[in-house]
């Protein structure tokens, strides 16, 4: 990771290629999700008085973001 106060035409930095999003993940293991089911968890919220708060505060959110 570069702190941004290395200059933008340092020869090194040119010549380093970037890897792609798909060869990052690749290398990380990181495979797609094939279907939403997947990324389901049952301990997310504690209960249900919690999951109600969250879900107040997005829409909260997403109203005060419209204006």
């Amino acid at each position: 990771m570069t702190s941004g106060a290395e200059p933008l035409n340092d020869p090194q930095r040119i010549a380093r290629r970037r890897e792609s999003l798909d060869e990052q993940a690749r290398r990380r293991g990181i495979r797609p999700i094939k279907d939403v089911s997947e990324m389901a968890r049952d301990d997310v919220f504690e209960s249900d008085e919690e999951l109600d708060a969250f879900i107040a505060f997005v829409y909260a959110e997403r109203q005060a973001n419209l204006t």
